[in-house]
């Protein structure tokens, strides 16, 4: 048997664990572009969204989600999916999100939307938070189709103790 044959020392694939916790397309966008390029380069990722970054993962169609007026109102304020995703800064009401992303249209950049199927495609695994689930009054029926169950706090903190890279975006 040849050397680089020895049983159990086969090179295992490396592991990235990111947390994305905001909604903010400044930070959503090279979540993406990292977990994509990470996946296309063989290196397992797994994505936990929590608190608004939750909101990254919900249908693009959904308007109104959770049970009571607080959840509801949260959800009119803080809209959810990819197509709805603003600058944390320069906004400008809506003038420097659209000069962004005409920008990354002009230069054929990805948009958040592309990316989250392009890296559902290739593998990226993406988990919702059970507790910001709850908090939010949110249902997997909200969300977009591909995703890995829900997790808590330990469980994705138990995944990321596994993994090569951790990042918290």
């Amino acid at each position: 048997m040849a050397e680089d044959m020895v049983p159990g020392t086969e090179e295992q694939p490396k592991r990235l664990a990111m947390v994305c916790w905001s909604s903010d397309l400044d930070r959503v966008w090279p979540t993406l572009i990292l977990a994509t390029t990470a996946a296309a380069s063989d290196v397992e990722v797994d994505i936990f969204f929590t608190f608004w970054g939750l909101r990254v993962l919900q249908r693009n169609d959904r308007r109104i989600t959770g049970t009571n007026w607080m959840q509801k109102g949260e959800s009119l304020v803080d809209r959810g999916g990819t197509d709805h995703l603003k600058l944390g800064k320069i906004h400008f009401g809506g003038a420097g999100t659209k000069m962004i992303k005409k920008l990354a249209k002009d230069y054929k950049v990805a948009s958040p939307t592309e990316l989250m199927e392009m890296a559902m495609a290739i593998g990226v695994r993406m988990h919702p938070c059970q507790m910001t689930m709850d908090l939010y009054g949110l249902k997997s029926s909200d969300f977009i189709d591909g995703l890995q169950p829900s997790l808590g706090a330990a469980s994705f903190i138990d995944m990321a103790a596994k993994a090569d890279i951790q990042l918290f975006i």
